[in-house]
């Protein structure tokens, strides 16, 4: 009964619009503002804690040609691309996460999203009613599976399904998504998308009229059917992250993706592993896992224990690549010898437990009065002997007036250490990295240079 009135207030609410080269597209990117007046302490704060409710989310989900588009760094952490959805085209920015496979923006002149900044209010939203190409998608719909799963007894679509209707007339049901920062729901359109050169239709994507903490439309970029990758038939996936100061400087690099394959060159390269499926746990499936095998602090390796290495038959386990995350999340048995090797190395500067209490991260030291900090080096050590070494400004942050310095990545003893993957690798920790995802022939490759 909840969802039937679910499903009612979500109509309700939309009810009036219902009645290059073929390989090479460069798509143009506005700047989607989100700037809160934070502090430095706070979005610091803000960041952490924003990035452990991620790590929780990531652990536990709970299922509910080439294209060059510039990537724009944010105040609160992420980076975003703008797409033009419609007939005539709607511009519509949109968080980039390759922690995610769905694709969905704010809709109507209706939409509502709670707890989000004011000045989130002025970003655009795509109005249905004025695009001659917007469907609503029916329960027949192949890709209303890609939303809810076949057959299932809850689904609205359950008794189109088991009597095979063939002249079935109900909407595919609504969506609710959940993200570590909030939620999302509304209904599944099939749209088109307009790139610059060539038009994709029939293109999945969520109309949303209520969100919860979800300032931007999000554009999944995992390994579900319903990603934008899959969904354009993408070989490659590629993007350069600029350096960002979390302070909405509108400076962008390119995000890539290849539908024609050619390999590319000097590029350090990781095996992609398979993706878990396990049932109730369909997010899992979505992830770009990688065999971090171990990490060096300096002269001390922290070893990834076993049980970590990668994700077991019950999906628990294993690293990630998440553009989603900011901070990189480590468990606790993992993040505790990495803080300690960093706390026995580095010398002739104190902790300041009253900064690691503002900020959530530790540990952090005292260096005013220092023109030059010397901090042991941070490596990377993944499956078939790659190694990724990070610059220092990828693992450690000066907060406040240039006199303390702080570790960017976060744990939290209190989630359950058994779920979900074991390290989640953060878009801090790829700043001025190109890194590319072989969809192909399932390979991470990645080199440090300056993205711009």
């Amino acid at each position: 009964m909840a969802s039937f009135l679910f499903f009612l207030a979500i109509i309700s609410f939309l009810f009036p619009f219902i009645s290059s080269s073929n390989s090479s597209t460069t798509i143009p990117l506005s700047f989607l503002n989100t700037n809160t007046n934070q502090d430095f302490y706070q979005k610091l704060t803000h960041l952490a804690s924003f990035s452990l409710a991620r790590a929780h989310h990531i652990k536990n989900p709970q299922d509910s040609s080439i294209s060059n588009i510039p990537l724009y760094p944010h105040s609160y952490g992420g980076y975003s691309i703008t797409l033009p959805f419609g007939t005539p085209p709607q511009k519509i920015p949109f968080v980039m996460d390759t922690g995610s496979s769905f694709v969905w923006f704010p809709c109507t002149k209706k939409y509502q999203c709670s707890k989000c900044p004011v000045s989130s209010q002025k970003n655009p939203t795509f109005i249905p009613r004025l695009s001659s190409s917007a469907r609503v998608i029916g329960c027949l719909n192949p890709k209303c599976s890609w939303i809810h799963p076949k057959n299932s007894p809850k689904s609205l679509c359950h008794d189109c399904e088991s009597r095979n209707r063939t002249n079935c007339k109900h909407a595919c049901p609504p969506y609710m998504l959940l993200y570590g920062s909030g939620s999302t729901a509304g209904i599944g359109l099939v749209e088109t998308l307009n790139l610059p050169n060539k038009k994709i239709p029939n293109f999945l994507v969520g109309c949303s009229s209520l969100s919860s903490q979800q300032p931007a439309g999000i554009a999944g970029f995992g390994r579900g059917m319903s990603s934008l990758p899959n969904q354009l038939g993408a070989k490659k996936l590629s993007y350069c992250l600029v350096s960002h100061m979390f302070d909405d400087i509108p400076k962008s690099s390119m995000l890539v993706l290849d539908t024609v394959y050619e390999k590319s060159k000097n590029l350090t390269r990781t095996p992609l592993l398979k993706s878990p499926f396990v049932v109730g746990r369909n997010a899992l499936a979505g992830y770009y896992y990688v065999g971090l095998r171990k990490i060096t602090v300096g002269e001390q390796i922290v070893k990834v224990p076993y049980q970590y290495l990668a994700p077991n038959s019950k999906g628990n386990g294993g690293t990630i690549v998440d553009s989603g995350t900011t901070f990189t999340f480590l468990n606790h048995d993992i993040f505790v010898p990495v803080m300690n090797a960093f706390v026995n190395q580095v010398k002739g500067f104190s902790r300041t437990e009253k900064i690691e209490r503002l900020t959530n991260l530790r540990p952090c030291f005292n260096v005013s009065g220092h023109k030059i900090v010397s901090l042991p080096e941070m490596k990377f050590h993944f499956q078939g002997g790659s190694e990724m070494v990070l610059p220092l400004a990828n693992y450690f942050s000066i907060v406040g007036e240039n006199d303390v310095i702080c570790l960017t990545m976060v744990s939290d003893s209190r989630l359950e250490l058994s779920t979900g993957p074991s390290i989640i690798l953060g878009n801090f920790q790829m700043q001025n990295f190109f890194v590319e995802f072989d969809l192909k022939n399932d390979k991470f490759g990645f080199r440090h240079q300056v993205c711009k």
